[in-house]
């Protein structure tokens, strides 16, 4: 027999808010030393001296990143594994073996995901549907991401040496962790706008900005219908990871809708590397935005810097099969509404 809803927590078309806000008591980035060099090398908990991190391959570099972001996360909230209910976390390797890896090792129970370089923010909407619904108190969401992972699966083997155009991006090496409770000290969820697919018809995976600008601007826009806030109401809009490119595009979509986000607007893909790092257009990756929130962002928000954040984490939804067979490279993009306890009503 079919149940009968009495209340709901949607907001509009695709919004939630949450009743039992999550908070984000912990968390850690890890990083290797690309990262380090860039503007915000010093917000990171971790970074490492090579890409292998003494390991035989990048992928197995790639999970001990993400094992260690998760730990260190436990670490700084003083908690351990018996603490966490569940594991939530993604990357972008195949079957997200990365994470799979991780999971093992942790012995968590485990909800693995995909949401490309969206998964961060998807994570944390998933995540805070579950501690809101009383379905978890504590979990951990993580992801993570490697340049030479992610290069050898979808472009060309590093050892080609590729010259990349200018609206190319460079995949972060790094991963991203937070702890999230049903009660803490930390930023608190408030709200998750889950995205729409949207495909522009582009099929070129050296331009993913210009791919997934669409969706963010897409959700960005439904966010602020859905709550009737505006991006006054914001001190940052965060996006994941357009880099420079895909940042300009936004915007320019966005004020042809009138809405004008052009000050608060603040990529992750264009913050974490230096133009003189030879990345073309700026940084991608799921660790990109998780790597920058977890480090310099969370660091804002705890020591007053920023109230309340709109983390809207984008993600381009092609594999080597799909971009073989001609299809084109749809985008996504998911965002979650973070503030303090000080942050206006």
């Amino acid at each position: 027999m079919a149940t009968t809803i009495t209340r709901t927590r949607r907001r509009g078309r695709q919004t939630i808010s949450f009743e039992l806000t999550p908070a984000v008591v912990a968390a850690a980035a890890v990083v290797g030393p690309k990262e380090g060099q860039g503007p915000l090398g010093d917000y990171f908990d971790v970074v490492k001296e090579d890409d292998l991190l003494g390991e035989k391959s990048w992928e197995r570099a790639e999970a001990r990143m993400l094992t260690e972001a998760c730990r260190l996360a436990l670490r700084k909230a003083g908690h351990s594994l018996k603490d966490v209910d569940y594991l939530v976390a993604g990357d972008l390797l195949n079957q997200i073996t990365s994470s799979s890896f991780v999971a093992r090792e942790l012995k968590l129970p485990f909800l693995g995901i995909f949401g490309a370089c969206s998964t961060f923010a998807e994570g944390m909407a998933v995540g805070s549907m579950m501690i809101d619904g009383g379905y978890a108190t504590s979990l951990l969401v993580g992801v993570s991401s490697h340049h030479c992972t992610a290069e050898r699966q979808f472009r060309f083997p590093t050892e080609f040496g590729n010259q990349p155009p200018p609206s190319a991006q460079w995949t972060v090496t790094g991963a991203g962790a937070v702890l999230m409770a049903a009660q803490g000290d930390g930023p608190a969820i408030t709200m998750a706008t889950i995205g729409r697919v949207t495909d522009p018809g582009l099929k070129d995976p050296l331009n993913l900005g210009a791919a997934m600008a669409p969706a963010a601007a897409d959700t960005i826009l439904r966010h602020f219908e859905d709550t009737g806030r505006t991006p006054e109401d914001y001190d940052l809009i965060v996006t994941g990871d357009l880099a420079d490119v895909g940042k300009q595009i936004t915007a320019d979509l966005l004020e042809r809708k009138g809405l004008d986000v052009a000050g608060r607007l603040f990529d992750c893909g264009s913050a974490i590397y230096e133009p003189s790092q030879g990345v073309e257009s700026g940084a991608s990756g799921c660790g990109c935005s998780a790597a920058v929130f977890s480090g310099y962002l969370m660091q804002g928000m705890l020591g007053g810097r920023y109230r309340r954040l709109l983390l809207v984490c984008t993600g381009a939804l092609f594999s080597p099969t799909s971009y073989q067979q001609g299809e084109s490279i749809p985008g996504i993009a998911h965002a979650v509404a973070l503030e303090t306890q000080d942050a206006p009503g």
